[in-house]
């Protein structure tokens, strides 16, 4: 089992009501902007190293369970009656062991503060923003670096390792 060096928790909804786009999308369907952030949460993952949860509130709904899923590699989480994903997120950071770096996205000052209190390293929905252009911007100037191919072979677009291997195939057969 892969062990989990980083962890951010995010706040789902505060997220997506700090996040101009994603409000602007929650406007007309919030089942659409969980959706949104999640999507960015997946290709953000991949890039930070970070093991991402995100938590949205449920604690209105009478009766609720807890429910996690894992989508796409991000974690998800549902509370359950009666909590909210603020109480959810002290009470994991509580849980983590002190050698794995936390992280915590929320523009909830209070929240902020009570989870640095606990050990965990606090950042603002604009921060979390600010990060993910940057990975954006990283991938773009990543794939606009890359030098164009001569031809469109395989062994143009392959890493020479596969080019390796493709020829000792080749000679043997």
């Amino acid at each position: 089992m892969k062990v989990m060096r980083k962890v951010l928790l995010i706040d789902g909804y505060n997220i997506i009501h700090a996040w101009k786009d994603l409000k602007r999308i929650a406007q007309y369907s919030l089942e659409d902007a969980r959706h949104a952030l999640l999507e960015i949460m997946q290709d953000f993952q991949g890039y930070s190293g970070y093991h991402i949860i995100v938590v949205f509130d449920a604690h209105m709904i009478q009766g609720g369970q807890e429910k996690k899923y894992i989508i796409g590699g991000v974690e998800v989480v549902y509370t359950r009656e009666n909590e909210t994903a603020d109480r959810y997120i002290e009470r994991l950071v509580d849980g983590i062991p002190k050698n794995i770096h936390v992280m915590v996205a929320t523009s909830d000052f209070l929240q902020q503060t009570i989870v640095m209190s606990r050990g965990a390293v606090r950042i603002s929905a604009r921060e979390l923003l600010e990060q993910v252009k940057q990975y954006r911007k990283s991938i773009v100037r990543e794939y606009l670096d890359k030098p164009e191919p001569k031809s469109n072979t395989l062994e143009e677009w392959a890493s020479p390792e596969v080019v390796k291997i493709l020829e000792r195939w080749r000679k043997q057969s």
